[in-house]
């Protein structure tokens, strides 16, 4: 077992390495986020391209014909069509496969229009079907027609042509690359271009560490969730985080950036996630809830830090109205959380990472904390995080970990800024960190400067501010110094001080001396000083 890990782990990384290489050696002017589009794009036809393929042949076997054998019987055609697209949810026809795409551009016959026409056909087949609306404008982004490709049609067709033949070097199939390291590598292919595009980098991707903090804390001690759900879901990866240590049933998302929504869907279905397992909207979370009345298992989030929000007319909305208070127009912060709790079942776990003020703030948002804590009596943990682990902002940030009907009243608080990895733009945490982490919590017991259990009352009597220095003590006293080393010390100090001044002063007699040879004696001095 662990050879065919250490096997597989080999795999992966080479297989990233591979792909990042084509996206960079690839995209020549272009911006890196500009050119994730096409590359993500790409190489998501080619999965769906070989997972028909791969489908109709098996269905095929017995028969012992192949795909384009068996399509271009007439009887055979549309129940071929119907099966293949009942169980995977879309169908691409022989003629535009991956594969024969790639015959095209080695014989000399490829164009861009042919590829424009292969990514239509995947929306095409799934219309009509129970599939249609996950599938609908998944490639929307990937703009063959942009000027940024080339100047003239010809040279568009040239770059995809090139990018495609490299990737078709690249064994996706046929088990050679199982669906969790193509997955994974896709993943690194998001990571990898969050990490260049700067600020805009937050809006689509929660580095991987942190994705996997929120996961253990809302799956602790739960082998099941059946819904999860995710209302700032960026690319998705922070919902197949939470599938990587417990059995998810169901995947449920929002996301505001169309871009985005599709990167998330595409990355579903990579990691092998089927069409009937997951529900993703597109829109504004906080204006227009896709989910109203739906209630789920766990509930992680990753929003944006402190955006403008629309508070008007909301304490007329359900999500917001007990709190009497609606989050600021300015700092969005509390309104996601009170949307992710609305949205919480009554056994229900929730883990969110927001920046430090939410803890602190006063007027509404203070009286929000309030009610969550004094009210509702659903904090459970707050986790200071180190500064600088996100793309795009170097902010200290914390996790609120959220339960529902606990039977306790105390918050637990753990103070982890200090515990990170130096990375060369980012810190980041390593795996025995978040260990570290999450088994603090389980055991719920002090850590000296580390963590500790405040009660109901401890919170009170602090007004409900939850700054964690207020709760976990990390000062570190200086060691005592020793007076008279340090005397003792500036008297040999001050002593050599005279004796260099004397030294000096004689050279300096020795220079004036008609007899003297000053470049010795400035040589000497030289010596002296260096």
């Amino acid at each position: 077992m662990a050879e065919t890990h250490t096997e597989q782990s080999q795999q992966q990384a080479e297989l990233q390495k591979q792909l990042w290489s084509i996206a960079n050696d690839l995209r020549g002017n272009m911006d890196a986020s500009e050119f994730r589009n096409y590359i993500l794009g790409l190489i998501f036809y080619r999965f769906l391209s070989d997972r028909v393929q791969s489908y109709a042949n098996s269905l095929l076997d017995n028969d012992e014909l192949t795909f384009m054998q068996a399509y271009s019987d007439e009887e055979m055609k549309s129940d071929l069509k119907d099966e293949v697209t009942k169980t995977i949810g879309f169908f691409i026809e022989p003629q535009y496969l991956f594969d024969t795409l790639i015959e095209a551009i080695k014989a000399g016959n490829f164009d861009i229009e042919q590829l424009q026409t292969a990514v239509n056909e995947v929306q095409n087949s799934t219309i009509g079907h129970e599939s249609e609306d996950d599938f609908r404008g998944l490639f929307e982004d990937m703009d063959l027609n942009s000027s940024r490709l080339g100047s003239t049609v010809a040279r568009r067709g040239e770059l995809m042509a090139k990018v495609m033949l490299n990737l078709a070097d690249i064994p996706f199939s046929n088990g050679d690359v199982q669906i969790d390291v193509l997955g994974d590598a896709y993943e690194y292919l998001i990571s990898q271009f969050a990490a260049s595009a700067g600020k805009k980098a937050g809006e689509f991707y929660t580095p991987q560490q942190v994705s996997k903090l929120l996961s253990r804390l809302v799956t602790l001690h739960r082998s099941e969730v059946k819904r999860v759900y995710d209302p700032t879901m960026g690319s998705g990866s922070l919902l197949l985080r939470v599938g990587d240590y417990t059995k998810v049933a169901e995947y449920y998302g929002q996301e505001l950036n169309g871009t985005t929504y599709n990167l998330a869907r595409m990355n579903m279905l990579m990691h092998g996630i089927r069409y009937t397992q997951f529900d993703m909207k597109q829109g504004d979370t906080l204006e227009d809830d896709h989910f109203e009345g739906t209630m789920f298992d766990a509930v992680v989030a990753n929003p944006p830090y402190s955006a403008n929000w629309n508070p008007d007319g909301k304490l007329d909305d359900e999500r917001f109205r007990k709190y009497g208070k609606t989050a600021p127009k300015s700092k969005a912060d509390f309104a996601f959380v009170e949307h992710m709790l609305y949205h919480l079942n009554n056994d229900g776990t929730m883990a969110v990472v927001l920046p430090h003020g939410v803890l602190f703030r006063g007027a509404a948002e203070g009286k929000i904390r309030q009610y969550m804590i004094e009210n509702d009596n659903v904090l459970d943990a707050v986790v200071g995080l180190p500064a600088n682990l996100f793309y795009g902002t170097s902010i200290p940030t914390i996790v609120l970990f959220f339960k529902k009907n606990r039977s306790n009243t105390d918050v637990f608080f753990i103070d982890a800024s200090n515990d990170f990895e130096k990375g060369k733009n980012q810190n980041n945490l390593t795996n025995e960190q978040i260990d570290k982490i999450v088994t603090t919590y389980d055991k719920r017991e002090d850590v000296d400067k580390y963590a500790h259990k405040a009660s109901f009352d401890e919170i009170k009597e602090n007004e409900f501010n939850l700054n964690t220095p207020r709760y976990v003590d990390t000062f570190e006293e200086e060691k005592p110094v020793d007076v008279d080393k340090l005397s003792s010390d500036m008297k040999e100090t001050d002593a050599k001080i005279s004796q260099l001044e004397a030294e000096f002063k004689g050279m300096l007699g020795d220079l004036a001396s008609p007899d003297a040879d000053a470049q010795q004696q400035l040589t000497k001095l030289k010596e002296l000083f260096k």
